[in-house]
C-alpha cells in the first residue's frame, strides 16, 4: 500500500476546542440531522460553502461559534476541511434538494 497521497497529520493545537467544532460538524451532518441543518441554512439564506458564515450565525451551535476563533491556524484549517468534505458526502437526493446551497453562483 502506497502513502505518496497520505497527508502526515498535523497535531492538533487545542485538542478540546479542535473536538468542540468537529463534534458540531459531525453531528450537523449526521444522516438524522443534515436534512434539519440544510433547512436552516436555506432558510438563513446561507450558502453551504460560506464556513464562516455558518459559523458566525450559529448554524453549527454557540459552542463551536465560540471555539473556532481561538484556535491555531493550522487547526482552523483541518477544520474548514472536515467541513468541505462533509458537505460533498451529503446523499445526491438532498444535494439536489438543497441545489440553491450548493450552486456556485
Amino acid at each position: 500500500m502506497s502513502t505518496l497521497n497520505a497527508q502526515p497529520a498535523l497535531p492538533i493545537a487545542d485538542p478540546l476546542g479542535f473536538g468542540t467544532v468537529k463534534t458540531a460538524i459531525e453531528s450537523s451532518f449526521s444522516t438524522g440531522k443534515v436534512a434539519d441543518f440544510l433547512r436552516s441554512l436555506d432558510r438563513q439564506g446561507v450558502r453551504i460553502r460560506e464556513f464562516e458564515d455558518v459559523l458566525r450565525r450559529g448554524l453549527l451551535g454557540k459552542p463551536a461559534a465560540a471555539a473556532y476563533p481561538s484556535l491555531a491556524d493550522g487547526d482552523q484549517g483541518q477544520i474548514r476541511e472536515l467541513y468541505l468534505a462533509s458537505l460533498e458526502r451529503v446523499a445526491p437526493e438532498l444535494r439536489q434538494r438543497f441545489f440553491r446551497l450548493y450552486a456556485y453562483y
